[in-house]
């Protein structure tokens, strides 16, 4: 089963957006958007940025757990991972994301 992207409304009436992959798993999280548009733009990023290698910042945690970061052109941060267990258990994260992140099915 292909991954896909859950936009949601909090009660300040902002937005964010995760992607899953097909098992269901969050892979990827976005920042607190303003607006539905400007949240969808997010998504429309993720999609576009998402199969390219280089977008891809690998990090460590202050408490030393991998995790990433997946930025647009413009050095922006589009979504964060969560923290993995292992370099080798993030590299997979980023894979995934790779493989899921194009997805266009967007569940509100």
């Amino acid at each position: 089963m292909a991954g896909w992207y859950e936009l949601t409304k909090n009660d300040k009436e902002q937005y964010h957006f995760v992607l899953k992959a097909g098992n269901g798993e969050v892979i990827l999280r976005s920042e607190t958007y303003e607006s539905k548009a400007a949240a969808q733009n997010g998504i429309a990023s993720v999609q576009k940025n998402s199969p390219l290698d280089e977008r891809y910042e690998r990090k460590i945690s202050s408490n030393d757990k991998p995790y990433f970061n997946l930025k647009a052109a413009n050095h922006q941060i589009i979504g964060t991972s969560q923290l993995y267990s292992s370099a080798a258990a993030r590299d997979n994260g980023i894979e995934s994301v790779k493989t899921n992140g194009p997805a266009t099915t967007i569940k509100e």
